[in-house]
């Protein structure tokens, strides 16, 4: 197991509601950032509210923040975990090209999702609360593609398509490590040498893609990820920044 980061809390729990759930109870007591892993999660959930389905020996875990940034600066801590996880991915396969990031939140392997993030706060008035940072990882299983949605991009997990095995812990170990690297790069050099090296590794880039909103679905190619990580896309109609969607690589 590689060394435990300096300054990160670490809890290991059997089961959970949610580790989101979990780490924004435990929130107030502890004051430092933390780790709440969950071998089990009763009702985990992704985006929007969608269910996330976790077979035993995947990967459920929210890293517990305490921010001082404006909310739309402090959210941009996604880039930093999905790179975070991009380099964990690696360090365990030793197959960087075998993973891409796709915006918002998202990570493949072989072009499946392999791995999400979910970000949440309980920042009120315009003001920053705590940041609670969801990841779940497919470690040794995926569910099956019928119980995503249509058109979403099919899962896969990690020893399925490389063969490695990881534990949660294990995985844990090697994720938090190149978290708290990254997060000393952001908060001492902001946004900009994350998104570059985000963008090296990202999805579909130059490609059409599709962006659902709440209102619309947008079709464009994917030129670029903006300083406030807006997906800039551009359409028909012109270079469109995006602040939230659903990203399909389908019609």
């Amino acid at each position: 197991m590689k060394d435990w980061p300096e300054g990160y809390g670490r809890v290991v729990l059997e089961r959970v509601s949610s580790t989101l759930d979990e780490a924004a109870r435990r929130a107030p007591e502890t004051p430092g950032a933390f780790w709440v892993l969950a071998h089990h999660q009763t009702v985990a959930r992704g985006r929007r509210g969608r269910a996330w389905v976790m077979p035993v020996g995947n990967f459920a875990a929210t890293l517990l923040l305490h921010p001082t940034e404006q909310p739309g600066v402090a959210a941009l801590r996604s880039f930093v975990m999905s790179l975070a996880l991009y380099r964990a991915f690696v360090d365990v396969t030793g197959e960087p090209d075998a993973f891409t990031l796709k915006w918002p939140n998202d990570v493949l392997l072989n072009g499946g999702k392999v791995a999400g993030i979910l970000l949440e706060s309980a920042g009120q008035g315009g003001q920053m609360g705590p940041l609670a940072i969801g990841v779940g990882v497919n470690l040794i299983a995926a569910p099956e593609a019928s119980e995503v949605e249509a058109r979403a991009i099919a899962p896969v997990s990690l020893k399925g398509e490389t063969g490695a095995e990881v534990g949660p812990e294990g995985f844990l170990a090697v994720l938090a490590g190149h978290y708290a690297v990254l997060e000393a790069q952001f908060t001492n050099f902001g946004f900009a040498p994350i998104r570059t090296a985000w963008l090296a590794h990202a999805a579909r880039l130059g490609q059409p893609i599709v962006a659902r909103t709440g209102r619309e679905e947008i079709a464009g190619t994917f030129e670029d990820v903006d300083a406030d990580g807006n997906l800039m896309l551009r359409t028909s109609r012109g270079l469109r920044a995006i602040a939230a969607a659903d990203v399909f690589f389908n019609p």
